[in-house]
């Protein structure tokens, strides 16, 4: 995915989809959202896990001001009270520390997942403790740009999706699963609408972008 297959993908969404035709007349389409692919951005991804953005951000920050780069080695050497006063949980301390173990010892090779298709990324991602299928599919459509991804266990997805398509009550994961089919193979692009417009309507934003940077 780049910007240039992104806006040519809204043109052809909006084109059939009166419903995102109009959520992108109203709050306009937004920056193609990509995160870089590895570490950082998995550590982000668990850190956001049942959290508003603001928070997890607030996190991030913390741990990498006082670690420096954030590496699985850097992480490691952090103790569970220094990442509790960073506002890390410790369930999710536990999480990213299995996270940072299993890059250091080679046990999951993030720089392999690009050349696997989506299904032996979630396999290989899901293996660790505190990465669901939310977090790998997020990987999958922001880390590495795959085009047909559709994060149903997502609560603002199925609020924007109430939301957008007018629905009386809020689907869950399996209703909105079935809901997604209108949008394939694209549903990566249809998620990115639909969250901009949620984020849109609350006045709230993505997570800054030089958090990863």
């Amino acid at each position: 995915m780049d910007d240039d297959l992104f806006a040519r993908t809204v043109a052809g969404l909006t084109a059939a989809d009166p419903h995102l035709a109009e959520l992108v007349a109203t709050h306009g389409v937004p920056a193609l959202w990509l995160r870089p692919t590895g570490f950082p951005s998995l550590v982000l991804f668990i850190l956001e896990q049942q959290v508003s953005l603001a928070s997890a951000a607030a996190a991030y920050r913390k741990v990498g001001e006082r670690i420096g780069a954030m590496t699985p080695s850097a992480l490691l050497a952090s103790t569970p009270e220094e990442l509790r006063l960073d506002g890390v949980s410790r369930q999710k301390d536990r999480y990213v520390r299995a996270l940072a173990t299993a890059v250091e010892t080679g046990a999951l090779d993030l720089e392999g997942l690009d050349d696997l298709d989506d299904a032996a990324v979630r396999h290989a991602l899901m293996a660790l403790p505190g990465i669901g299928r939310w977090t790998a599919d997020v990987y999958l459509l922001a880390c590495l740009g795959r085009s047909d991804l559709w994060p149903v266990g997502d609560r603002a997805l199925q609020v924007a999706a109430a939301e957008t398509l007018g629905l009386e009550t809020i689907p869950d994961a399996a209703a909105l699963d079935e809901l997604g089919e209108r949008w394939r193979p694209h549903r990566s692009t249809a998620a990115r609408l639909l969250w901009h417009g949620y984020l849109a309507r609350r006045g709230r934003i993505e997570s800054p972008s030089d958090l990863l940077a």
